[in-house]
């Protein structure tokens, strides 16, 4: 990864990029990193900063699963470890951090002969269900494209040895629908796209074509190394020179056009699209997944009849939700910082390790000025 990060390489980029930002423009042209793991990279490395003088304005998307998934996929969680008195919840360690009104799963009290145990991969999860066959094991799993094939997987391998205690309880998104909602409502002013590299591994680059062709928006794939990330964001602006915006695949050496055929075929195979509440963005049509009918003992949903229909609104004070549409910068949230900080979050995006408020707090002496918190600034 060396040439990725090689400080003269990374200099004549950041000079690329600010020659070819637009000139006239009275406000820095903005750029959604449409992934979490984008936000961190441009954190960790400095980035962001350096691309503000550039006239850059990065600003945060959608594409954090622990983020985006509403308080009701918790709360039925909670439901199920206090209403019965044989389950085991297995849980990603973030997701059992989130904070609803109802407390997180982390702290929630089970019912006796139920517990909460966090776990690192759906395999694992199916193990638990192996050793446990008394007990039902319920696996709380959350993602995009890039994790819902291994869910999958685990389900197919959970009907092939018939385990009749294993089912998922499903917050998977698709990229896709965001993206458009986003786009149509206008609310951040975007003005290109930095694509996950992650998801469009699976996905190809098809799932983006609409946005240039439809909203005349750029943009570009790219993969997480700063060199990556710039390289992108130059092939983003060297669009908006030309005025011909389309799908730029800055991470070619890890993402097809066409994506990953078997990991979607596998999807199809399993899953089928339904509407869905994001936190900050409501109810998209066909932007969830959820297990296809035949498999429905696998579906945690209907298999204990869980109620998700609920408010996606944040917490008291918290403004998560209008940064995960780019609405709004962490900082700019009057918890951020203060009542909220990773010991004691008030929202998801200060829980999860790519959640764009723990990216700031973590990062702002870093980022110098632009990272640093109202109280900080005098701002």
């Amino acid at each position: 990864m060396d040439p990725y990060r090689n400080g003269t390489i990374l200099k004549r980029l950041l000079e690329e990029i600010a020659r070819l930002r637009p000139g006239g423009l009275a406000k820095p042209i903005r750029i959604m990193e449409v992934c979490g793991t984008h936000t961190m990279a441009l954190h960790r490395h400095g980035l962001k900063p350096l691309l503000a003088d550039a006239g850059i304005d990065m600003i945060s998307g959608p594409g954090c699963p622990v983020c985006i998934t509403p308080d009701a996929y918790h709360e039925a969680a909670l439901d199920l470890l206090a209403g019965r008195n044989d389950v085991i919840l297995a849980a990603f360690g973030d997701m059992t951090r989130v904070p609803t009104r109802r407390g997180a799963l982390r702290y929630a009290v089970p019912s006796r002969g139920s517990r909460l145990k966090i776990i690192y991969s759906p395999a694992e999860s199916l193990e638990i269900a192996r050793r446990n066959p008394s007990r039902q094991v319920v696996f709380f799993g959350a993602g995009f494209e890039t994790t819902i094939p291994s869910i999958g997987l685990a389900v197919r391998e959970a009907r092939r040895e018939r385990l009749r205690n294993y089912s998922v309880l499903a917050a998977l998104w698709l990229i896709q629908p965001p993206l458009r909602a986003l786009c149509e409502a206008g609310e951040a002013g975007i003005g290109g796209f930095l694509y996950p590299g992650h998801v469009s591994v699976i996905t190809g680059l098809r799932p983006y074509a609409f946005i240039p062709a439809e909203f005349g928006i750029p943009g570009a794939v790219a993969g997480f190394e700063p060199a990556d990330i710039l390289l992108g964001l130059k092939a983003i602006l060297e669009q908006v020179r030309r005025g011909r915006p389309e799908v730029a695949n800055a991470y070619a050496r890890a993402v097809r056009p066409e994506g990953n055929p078997k990991a979607l075929k596998l999807m199809a195979s399993l899953f089928e699209p339904c509407d869905a509440v994001w936190r900050g963005l409501g109810r998209i049509p066909a932007s969830g997944l959820r297990l296809k009918t035949a498999l429905a003992p696998f579906d945690a949903v209907r298999r204990f009849g869980l109620d998700l229909v609920g408010e996606d609104a944040d917490l008291p004070g918290c403004r998560c939700g209008d940064v995960l549409r780019g609405a709004a910068s962490p900082p700019d949230c009057p918890l951020f910082a203060a009542a909220c900080k990773p010991d004691s979050p008030r929202g998801p995006c200060m829980v999860s390790y790519e959640g764009a408020c723990l990216v700031h707090f973590k990062y702002a002496e870093k980022d110098g000025r632009r990272g640093r918190t109202k109280k900080k600034t005098g701002r």
